[in-house]
């Protein structure tokens, strides 16, 4: 990830104030939120986004699905955005290099059925998070499919922080696509039917509610197994907010140790690939006739840990996300 921007480093006990006492509201609430408005205010406002040159115009777009798929400059959203290119949507592809961002949008424009567009953001800053909002919000007047892909398995040893202080696989794997797609909600309910498909993990760990940060127990395989079942939780809670807006919401397991970068950095042998992978996910896109509010194993209907199906867990969570990215969509 890249380096932390200088004063956006928060204390430990900013980060115990903010996830304590989640349902209580009043000047707890108000004095974090006030801590983190002075943070990103000392580190400077981030420059707006832009795709690249070259990038269609939005009236060349008509009639095309727009699809915006976080972390897909590699691995298995670089797969997933060829594929669906390849019915003749226009692409958002999203990632941190512009080089390899750049590399999908070539090779999607050399096939001629689709399109594409390349904007750059890291993810582990909510402040990027919301200038990405900001731009695809200004570039297109619609968006039919979201697809929350991008994630991360830290192996650098050892707890890391996001630039907001948080803990880092709940930041970029969680925070940053519920952030983000609370911000492009409305224009995704005026453009139903449309779909959310939140790419989660087989591994899932309940999330401890005092420590939700890890700042106890900590490890690597567990921080991940949490920001994956925070994913499935907003999956659920989200899917019933939106009941009768034609706004589908569903959360996937594409595949076990897909041959991906992420993987081989763990040293892990890989199992399957990236092609079946996203069979899985192209699934939650195209399929006629599918349900809201569901967790697939790869193709099929699955059960998720417990605690997913906990209305007032997943209530819990939604408020303590709301006040870690100060209340979007509110």
């Amino acid at each position: 990830m890249a380096g932390k921007p200088q004063g956006r480093t928060y204390t430990a006990e900013y980060k115990r104030k903010i996830c304590a006492q989640i349902g209580a509201a009043g000047r707890g609430v108000l004095s974090v939120l006030a801590l983190a408005a002075a943070a990103l205010a000392s580190a400077g406002a981030a420059p707006s986004i832009s795709p690249e040159p070259g990038a269609p115009a939005p009236e060349t777009l008509k009639g095309r699905q727009i699809i915006l798929i976080t972390g897909s400059t590699d691995g298995l959203g670089r797969e997933v955005a060829r594929r669906l290119a390849a019915t003749g949507a226009h692409i958002i592809v999203h990632g941190r290099n512009r080089e390899r961002g750049l590399e999908v949008v070539d090779e999607i424009k050399k096939e001629r059925k689709g399109s594409a567009a390349f904007y750059a953001a890291d993810l582990a800053s909510l402040e990027q998070v919301r200038k990405l909002a900001e731009a695809i919000l200004r570039d297109y007047d619609r968006l039919d499919v979201l697809i929350n892909n991008a994630g991360v398995f830290s192996t650098a040893g050892g707890r890391q922080l996001s630039a907001d202080g948080y803990e880092l696989h709940f930041a970029v794997n969680y925070l940053s696509g519920f952030l983000l797609t609370r911000l492009l909600l409305p224009r995704m309910v005026s453009s139903a039917p449309s779909r959310i498909v939140n790419v989660a993990s087989i591994s899932q760990t309940p999330i401890d509610f005092d420590d939700v940060m890890l700042e106890r127990g900590y490890s690597a395989g567990r921080a991940y197994a949490q920001s994956k079942l925070a994913q499935i939780m907003f999956t659920f809670d989200l899917a019933r907010e939106l009941d009768g807006t034609r706004v589908i919401v569903n959360a996937v397991h594409p595949a076990s140790l897909m041959d991906t970068n992420m993987v081989r950095q763990t040293r892990a042998r890989p199992r399957t690939t990236v092609y079946e992978g996203a069979a899985s996910v192209l699934q939650l896109v195209t399929a006629p006739g599918l349900g809201s509010g569901q967790y697939f194993d790869r193709t099929s209907p699955s059960q998720a840990n417990i605690q997913a199906y906990d209305q007032a867990a997943c209530e819990k969570l939604k408020r303590l996300s709301l006040q870690l990215t100060g209340d979007p969509g509110r």
